[in-house]
């Protein structure tokens, strides 16, 4: 079984494009800078695959860059210096992502503050234990399982106040 026959840039898009597109706009909280950080990734990939040595290893580098991009996206002047303008549901001309009323627990999380957000997502829908988590954003375990535990109480605030 060689590299060249399973991995591939294109068998990774079909095989973790979800996944990919779920952090992204988990992150970024809007559609079209998800839709842009997506397509980042996936370049990305195609200049790096041959590197990539394992399934686990696309998912792993997937993440990885995913979340290094989002935090990019955030670190950039423009972003920084800017103040968006709401306007009845909308942000900076485009909708902005919002759950469907009918998932008030997707709702909630996407209120919780970034470092929060990033590691209910990867805990919960990526299903990445705490050791994964850790590796894959540089911190120790620790943080990250108080991460979860900080966001777990945010959470319960939010979902005990009255609609």
């Amino acid at each position: 079984m060689t590299k060249e026959e399973h991995i591939t840039a294109e068998a990774a898009v079909d095989r973790y494009a979800d996944m990919v597109y779920r952090l992204a706009l988990s992150q970024m909280k809007n559609k079209a800078d998800a839709d842009d950080l997506f397509q980042e990734v996936f370049v990305r990939l195609v200049s790096n695959i041959e590197k990539l040595e394992s399934w686990e290893h696309v998912k792993a580098w997937l993440i990885r860059v995913t979340i290094n991009c989002a935090k990019k996206h955030f670190d950039l002047y423009w972003n920084k210096n800017v103040d968006y303008i709401e306007d009845e549901g909308r942000l900076r001309g485009e909708e902005a992502y919002e759950p469907p009323p009918e998932y008030p627990v997707r709702e909630a999380v996407s209120k919780l503050p970034p470092k929060y957000r990033m590691a209910v997502h990867l805990y919960y829908y990526e299903e990445l234990s705490v050791a994964e988590i850790a590796e894959q954003t540089g911190q120790k375990e620790g943080t990250v399982k108080s991460q979860l535990h900080r966001a777990r109480e945010m959470l319960k605030e939010l979902l005990d106040e009255p609609g």
